[in-house]
């Protein structure tokens, strides 16, 4: 919870709510309490006046009443502490708290009838953000975002009501809540669509170490060649990252090594890099997908600048556009030895689900990119510059690209301009669905969804 009045009022009703608990909530005392209040991205030091961690759906919805009734804003975070399951083996649709994270989800989908579904790579992430924002990944071309597989949800409204949303009640809602979910509630319990898990995953990396960027300009034109192919299998997913030392380009086919074989994808990937191929499991894939592209930074509390952009099949960059990023990105200091540019396939099973069918607004991306450069609190303005140089020749080379997945926060765009970057033309009706479920704007963040 956050805002600028006393928190005496709002302590006693949440002690009320919490009936004597003692690790039911928590008041900061200063930005050190690490064990309650541990940032993600320490260039951000905002911190919630009153911490609460509700063991249920009652509790969450008594919080959001104490909140309303004391003049707070709320929001949630997914912190692991929620470990309700249960799996219905005929639908085979799993019911989950909304605070596990992906990695404990995995493990309890692989143990209930080897099941799983699609959502992104970082194994820390908490369900209840991924799966209302999109949740991508590499299945996501085969199976689509972890949005997709949201059958219904159990929400906390802004009144502290509790309810079912679905295709047949409260839809508005359930269509704001796939995509834009932190605007418009707290979520209790998904229930989610599963699929068996492939048996056989394909798992490879080229590692390239040329010395400069600007030799990495022609992979990169290569990749994206493959990338753009609209017949591009949809069992295959890959990603090409720039780094300090070179690059890295990683693919993932769920298929056997025959079946992949076939393709003739692998003859079309950029060569001169060091090859490294693997066949997996489901649950080795997970973690080695985790382990190569160095996902494990994604729990560790850093300062760090990021920026991103969604291309559809009319963004496509060209050669020169291409040469001239590379040279940039190998010519400039980022003050840092930690950055990360990072492109990623999207298509396939994505542009199934029809546009108005949910508030995510970018199933007709091909492709998308992610800054991620880890900065020295005294030069963090150096690296600040270099992620916006890269992007500034980004959008230069792909002028109509002009949206983002939510997913990829940047913290510089202002609330107005983040509503329009990451959900485009669906703020308008967003935003009547806010005026209809939260007239007060207690679900409120920096970028969330406002008022009309």
């Amino acid at each position: 919870m956050g805002g600028s009045n006393s928190t005496l009022g709002v302590e006693t009703c949440i002690q009320s709510v919490c009936n004597g608990r003692f690790e039911c909530y928590h008041i900061p005392s200063s930005n050190a309490d690490i064990a309650w209040t541990k940032l993600y991205n320490l260039d951000l030091p905002r911190y919630p006046q009153i911490i609460v961690r509700p063991n249920n759906a009652t509790e969450v919805a008594g919080a959001v009443k104490c909140a309303n009734e004391n003049g707070f804003k709320v929001q949630a975070r997914s912190g692991g502490h929620s470990y309700g399951f249960q799996m219905d083996n005929t639908t085979w649709q799993a019911s989950v708290g909304s605070g596990f994270r992906l990695d404990g989800l995995d493990k309890l989908l692989h143990a209930n009838g080897g099941r799983a579904i699609a959502h992104g790579t970082c194994p820390g992430v908490g369900v209840g953000g991924h799966a209302t924002v999109g949740g991508l990944g590499p299945m996501s071309r085969m199976w689509g975002a972890a949005l997709d597989h949201v059958l219904e949800v159990e929400v906390v409204t802004a009144d502290g009501g509790i309810i079912r949303a679905n295709e047949n009640q409260h839809e508005d809602l359930f269509w704001a809540i796939r995509g834009a979910g932190a605007s418009f509630g707290i979520v209790t319990e998904f229930v989610f669509k599963t699929h068996p898990e492939p048996g056989s995953v394909v798992e490879y990396t080229y590692s390239f170490s040329f010395g400069n960027q600007k030799d990495m300009a022609p992979v990169f034109a290569k990749w994206q060649e493959l990338v753009y192919d609209p017949n591009l299998d949809r069992r295959f997913s890959t990603l090409f990252i720039a780094e300090p030392l070179g690059a890295l380009i990683t693919g993932t086919f769920y298929g056997t090594k025959e079946e992949f074989d076939k393709t003739g994808i692998q003859q079309r990937i950029p060569g001169g890099g060091v090859i490294n191929l693997a066949i997996v499991d489901w649950m080795g894939s997970l973690a080695h997908i985790a382990e190569t592209t160095a996902l494990y930074l994604s729990d560790l509390s850093t300062p760090f600048a990021s920026k991103s952009l969604a291309f559809d099949r009319n963004d496509k960059l060209s050669n020169d556009s291409i040469n001239g990023l590379f040279n940039y990105m190998g010519s400039t200091d980022p003050q840092t030895l930690l950055w990360f540019i990072i492109f990623n396939s999207e298509g396939g099973a994505m542009a199934d689900t029809a546009y108005n069918a949910t508030a995510y607004p970018h199933r007709d991306a091909i492709m998308m990119y992610q800054s991620y450069a880890i900065g020295i609190p005294a030069l963090l303005q150096g690296t600040r510059d270099f992620v916006s140089g890269v992007h500034q020749r980004i959008k230069q080379a792909a002028p109509a690209a002009n949206t983002t997945y939510a997913g990829y926060v940047d913290v510089s765009l202002s609330k107005t301009d983040a509503q329009w970057t990451y959900w485009g033309d669906k703020v308008p009706i967003l935003q009547q669905i806010k005026q209809r479920y939260d007239a007060g704007n207690i679900f409120q963040n920096p970028q969330s969804v406002d008022l009309p």
